[in-house]
């Protein structure tokens, strides 16, 4: 996938991961994009350690896994920012 392509991508799949996950995140589409492109890298790596398999292209099972990555990214950083 060209660098537009990971743009558009990682602006989906961050945006479907927001929707998901409940509470504020306060993130701006900037962040958006980049929570998806990690995501896509995250959900990559545990797609092919489940033997699912991998973010090749845009289609519906690399949409998927990178929401799942990024839905995984951002339940770490809600740990991390979590106030007592």
């Amino acid at each position: 996938m060209g660098i537009f392509t990971w743009i558009i991508f990682g602006l989906i799949a961050g945006a479907l991961a927001k929707l998901i996950m409940p509470g504020n995140q306060n993130m701006g589409w900037l962040m958006t994009i980049i929570l998806g492109i990690i995501g896509a890298y995250v959900g990559a790596f545990v797609g092919q350690l489940l033997g699912m398999g991998d973010v090749t292209g845009f289609n519906f099972g690399s949409m998927a896994l990178a929401v799942v990555g990024a839905l995984i990214i951002l339940w770490i950083y809600g740990l991390a920012t979590k106030r007592s």
